[in-house]
C-alpha cells in the first residue's frame, strides 16, 4: 500500500465522515425516533443510525465499490468485496448520547485490509468526527495521527496514580454489575475515572492527552476500528491481553510503560469479578 493511495483512503473516510456527522447532526435537531432495541431494552438503535449508516454505504460504493463493508446496523448484509479492502463504519458511535442530546457521539469510519475482523485485519486508516464540537480525528498506517491539522500525542508516562482513566460498561445488566466491583477497587489507585459512552471518542481522547488510558471488554469491531488506529498512532499501545489485538475480549489503550502496569491488574480485578 502506497502512501498515496493510504492519502487517498483517509481522504474518503474523512470526506465521507464531515458528511455523515453533518447528517447525523440535523437529524438531531430536528427530533430523535427510536427504531428498535437491539440486545436489551437500553441497547437501542435510531432511525438516523440507520439513515447515516445507508448514506455511509452509499458514498462508500460510489468510489470504492470493489471493497468490503461492515456496518454496525446491517451486519446481516455485510459484504466481502474483492479487492482485499474493508470499510468498518459506526454510523453514530455513541447512540444513547445522542439519543440524550448529550455532545459526546460520533460518526466512525475504517478502512482495513483483510475481512472485518479485529485479530487478524490490518487497520489502514480512519476518521472520527463529532460534528457538535467540530473535532475531526484522522490517522493512517504510519502515518500518525491528527486532530484536524494538529499532530496528536498521548501523554508522558505518568504514575497509576495520577492517571486518568476511561472505559465502558456492557448493556447487559449482570455484566454492568460485575464492572462496578472491578471499578470499586481500581478507583482507589487511580486519579479518576471517566466514562463517556462513546467509544471512539473515548480512544481519540487517549490520542489527545485527554485521558491517560482506556480499557472496556465487549468492543465491536466498529466500536473500535478507527479509534483504536488513531490512538496508535499518536503513541498509544493499543491491544487485548498478553499481547493479543484489540477485539471483544478485550481492549486496552495507553502511553506504553502506564499500559504496562495496568494490564495485569485489570486481568487480575476481572477475574476476582468473575469477568
Amino acid at each position: 500500500m502506497t502512501t498515496h493511495s493510504l492519502g487517498s483512503l483517509l481522504e474518503i473516510a474523512r470526506s465521507i465522515a464531515v458528511d455523515a456527522a453533518a447528517l447525523a447532526a440535523r437529524r438531531r435537531r430536528e427530533g430523535v425516533q427510536v427504531a428498535a432495541s437491539k440486545t436489551s431494552a437500553e441497547d437501542i438503535v435510531t432511525f438516523a443510525d440507520r439513515e447515516v449508516e445507508a448514506f455511509i454505504r452509499s458514498s462508500l460504493l460510489a468510489v470504492r465499490p470493489d471493497d468490503g463493508f461492515l456496518g454496525e446496523e446491517s451486519t446481516d448484509s455485510a459484504s466481502t468485496g474483492t479487492s482485499g479492502l474493508t470499510w468498518v463504519v459506526d454510523p453514530i458511535d455513541g447512540t444513547v448520547n445522542y439519543l440524550y442530546g448529550i455532545p459526546a457521539w460520533n460518526v466512525s469510519i475504517a478502512v482495513v485490509e483483510g475481512d472485518a475482523d479485529p485479530l487478524t485485519w490490518r487497520a489502514l486508516a480512519g476518521c472520527v468526527v463529532n460534528p457538535l464540537v467540530g473535532e475531526v480525528f484522522t490517522a493512517s498506517d504510519a502515518g500518525g495521527a491528527f486532530l484536524g491539522e494538529a499532530p496528536l500525542h498521548v501523554n508522558p508516562p505518568t504514575d497509576l496514580s495520577q492517571a486518568l482513566i476511561a472505559t465502558g460498561f456492557s448493556y447487559n445488566s449482570e455484566t454492568r454489575a460485575k464492572q462496578g466491583l472491578v471499578l470499586a477497587k481500581l478507583l482507589p489507585q487511580v486519579r479518576d475515572i471517566r466514562r463517556m459512552g462513546a467509544a471512539a471518542l473515548d480512544l481519540c481522547s487517549v490520542a489527545a492527552g485527554r485521558h491517560d488510558a482506556y480499557f472496556e471488554r465487549g468492543l465491536k469491531p466498529w466500536d473500535h476500528a478507527a479509534g483504536a488506529l488513531i490512538a496508535r498512532e499518536a503513541g498509544a499501545h493499543v491491544a487485548g491481553f498478553d499481547g493479543a489485538p484489540a477485539s471483544a475480549d478485550f481492549t486496552l489503550a495507553a502511553e506504553p510503560a502506564l499500559a504496562a502496569r495496568l494490564e495485569p491488574l485489570i486481568a487480575a480485578l476481572f477475574a476476582e469479578a468473575g469477568l
